[in-house]
Order: structure tokens, then sequence, then C-alpha cells
């Protein structure tokens, strides 16, 4: 069974950072897409940054890119999310997940799991960015 948990999270100024962590235990197979999403009060979750556990191929929300950073630390079964420059409208709770589908990009294109694919997730971590 795979278990997920999430920290690192906090409140924080405009332009502050934060670095969340996500440990994972169990087994996460080889392609396996990890996934970091945040859910606002009274918004649809939104996925913001993609791991493919295979060739470490990563994939970021336009609202997020060049701000967030998503790595693996196989030694330490972790996937992080590193938050630069953030802004009030990061303000949610984030989570982490796990699909056991590939997630890459081709070309314009990119095969990321759909809202039923998402096989394991952790409880969340709330961040809070003030103006």
């Amino acid at each position: 069974q795979v278990q997920l948990v999430e920290s690192g999270g906090g409140s924080v100024q405009a332009g502050g950072s934060l670095r969340l962590s996500c440990k994972v235990s169990g087994y996460i197979a080889i392609g396996d897409c990890m996934v970091w999403l945040r859910q606002a009060p009274g918004k649809e979750r939104e996925g913001v940054a993609y791991a493919n556990t295979r060739d470490g191929i990563v994939y970021y929300a336009d609202s997020v890119k060049g701000r967030f950073t998503i790595s693996q630390d196989n030694a330490k079964n972790t996937v992080d999310l590193e938050m630069i420059s953030l802004k009030p409208e990061d303000t949610a709770m984030y989570y982490c997940a796990a699909a056991p589908v590939d997630c890459y990009c081709s070309g314009d294109f990119c095969f990321l799991p759909r809202a039923d694919e998402y096989k394991y997730w952790g409880q969340g971590t709330q961040v809070t960015v003030s103006s």
C-alpha cells in the first residue's frame, strides 16, 4: 500500500518562498506520474506540477511556470515542490498524488493523468500567501 504524506506548508508574504515535500512510502512503479495539485476555496482542483518517475520529465501549469520546481529524491523517497515568488493567488491546499499512468509532453500536446486516474493521495498541506 502506498502512502503519501505532505509537509512544508505555511504562511508567507507575497514574494516569499516555500518548499513542500511529499514523503512516499510503498511501491511506486517506474513510469508512474507524481503530481502536485492544489485547490483553493470555491475553485476546482488544479494540477500544477507533474513528474514522470521513469525519466524525470516534468510539466508545469502556466500559472506556476518559472516559479515552481518539482523534483524527486529517490534516496529519500520524496517528491518536492519548490515555490518561489509566491503570489496571493497561490493560496490553496496543496496535495501530492500518484497516478499509475505515464505523463509526458510530445510537441505542443501533453499527456497528463485524468482526475479519475489518481490512485494515491496525501492529506494535503495548506499554503497561505498574504499580500
